[in-house]
């Protein structure tokens, strides 16, 4: 795979010109969708997802490949056994082609799911997409690392700061709700604790009382 992946990271540089055919092929398809309708609506091009400017680019690379390493260079590289079989040394061409494209194509799509490069690129134009919407200026690095650093973390520190200090309030208003609770139900003891000690008192009072004395005697009884 290194072989074949170090032959073809040069070319992709070309990317440039298969995304202008890219619109050029929009933007015509759109032109002879209003000519076969009969109408004069200007065609606006819309520009590819990245996920088809890299297959786009990967197709161009392929072919810039197969024009490079013409038949008739094979052939001279050969050119002995050309002359004995040139029959078979096409066949051998056609077949070394393919397999080629065949290898570089399956290499590709292996470090495209190794990657997971599909949803990215998907996600990316996304995020362009909706960028576009934006007002503010986008971020851009100063060159300084310690001031990038601080332009983009500063914001960050400072969003969690304000939700820390949020959670604070909350805990502390519900500690402060726990706290009053306490104290009611401290208060609510101290009064019961002195409702039992003032009926303690009053039935140790009553308690205490001498009984009741019979001032007249019986009926009958001798005085």
């Amino acid at each position: 795979m290194g072989g074949a992946v170090g032959r073809w990271r040069r070319p992709m540089g070309g990317g440039g010109g298969a995304v202008g055919r890219l619109e050029m092929a929009a933007a015509r398809g759109d032109a002879e969708e209003a000519a076969a309708g009969g109408e004069s609506v200007p065609s606006v091009p819309v520009a590819p997802g990245r996920a088809q400017v890299f297959a786009t680019v990967v197709d161009t690379f392929l072919e810039k490949l197969v024009a490079a390493g013409s038949y008739q260079r094979f052939a001279n590289c050969y050119c002995c056994f050309y002359k004995l079989q040139p029959e078979m040394t096409r066949s051998i061409y056609d077949q070394f082609i393919s397999q080629l494209q065949t290898s570089i194509k399956e290499e590709i799509q292996e470090v495209k799911d190794e990657g997971n490069l599909e949803p990215l690129f998907n996600s990316l134009d996304k995020i362009v997409e909706e960028a576009k919407n934006r007002e503010e200026p986008a971020w851009r690095p100063s060159g300084i690392p310690e001031e990038d650093i601080c332009s983009a973390m500063v914001p960050y520190l400072l969003k969690h700061r304000a939700y820390l200090q949020k959670i604070l309030k909350e805990k502390e208003e519900e500690n402060r709700k726990v706290a009053e609770s306490v104290l009611a139900g401290r208060d609510r003891i101290a009064e019961l604790q002195q409702l039992i000690q003032a009926r303690k008192h009053a039935w140790q009072l009553f308690s205490n009382l001498p009984p009741p004395s019979s001032e007249g005697g019986s009926p009958g009884t001798a005085v």
